[in-house]
């Protein structure tokens, strides 16, 4: 997939300009919307993570992970990169690397109350309607799917945009680290609402398994209500942010992509991103 352009994955997918759409896909028989978005892209990094401590800063190929996924999301071209750091040294690396970081609490509860606190300091003027929280631990993510995770929020009923892909095994579906969600997509359509994430193998019966993709776009309003809301019955049960939305009322919607990006949380993961990266 070229990562200059959105993929047509709908009639629905937004454009990051006003020229009209001349590709018109199956899922719908309208015509296209025209939609202007102006995102942001913050990525949350901080180095006490409880299975890999140090894991921005480990090198993957020669080169710190989060600077890795900083060039990664520079080069989707969908808007300014940020990273929204936890410590000095998280931020002093970026920036020797030629990047923006900039410093937060490091007592924040999660990546996302981070990357609203960077928000504030980067953009106090509310130019962005748009927040990408792309998750520092995708040293391999392609660009494009930086793009792709825009396409749900040409639905303006949509709050939060997210990714899936296929559960290709067995062995993926019953993985707990592994998180499915319960989306159903129409007929030559890769957008879908999300009605239910779990580290369970859902849902039943027949048909195709989807592991989310862990990069969220959020309209600005939907971050800002999201950051205040308290931890949900659901969210502490399967320990998953992203159903305290859901409870509240929010509407998460998904676009599909082909794979699931290799992501980097314990040593052994590590060890392997550095073997793909060396080979």
């Amino acid at each position: 997939m070229d990562a200059g352009r959105l993929p047509a994955y709908c009639c629905d997918a937004p454009r990051l300009d006003k020229r009209p759409r001349r590709d018109n896909p199956p899922c719908c028989n309208r015509p296209p919307p025209l939609l202007e978005l102006n995102p942001v892209v913050l990525i949350p990094a901080r180095l006490a993570a409880s299975r890999l401590p140090g894991k921005p800063l480990a090198e993957v190929g020669g080169v710190p992970m989060v600077v890795r996924v900083l060039r990664r999301a520079e080069a989707a071209g969908v808007g300014p990169v940020v990273v929204a750091c936890g410590d000095a040294a998280i931020a002093e690396v970026v920036r020797a690397a030629g990047g923006r970081a900039v410093m937060t609490d490091p007592e924040l509860p999660s990546g996302s109350d981070r990357v609203w606190a960077a928000l504030q300091v980067v953009d106090p003027g509310s130019a962005h309607d748009v927040v990408i929280n792309l998750q520092g631990e995708l040293p391999s993510v392609p660009p494009a799917f930086l793009r792709a995770v825009l396409a749900p929020l040409a639905d303006p009923a949509v709050d939060i945009a997210t990714l899936v892909a296929p559960v290709d095994s067995e062995e993926e579906a019953a993985a707990a680290s592994v998180v499915k969600v319960v989306c159903a997509f129409g007929e030559g359509c890769a957008v879908a609402p999300a009605l239910y994430f779990s580290r369970a193998a859902v849902p039943a019966g027949v048909g195709p398994l989807w592991h989310h993709v862990g990069i969220y776009a959020f309209r600005r309003a939907a971050l800002a209500r999201f950051v205040q809301l308290p931890p949900s019955p659901l969210e502490l049960r399967e320990k998953l942010e992203q159903l305290r939305a859901l409870e509240a009322g929010m509407r998460i919607a998904v676009a599909r992509v082909d794979h699931a990006p290799f992501g980097v949380d314990t040593p052994a993961d590590l060890a392997r991103a550095r073997a793909e990266f060396s080979s």
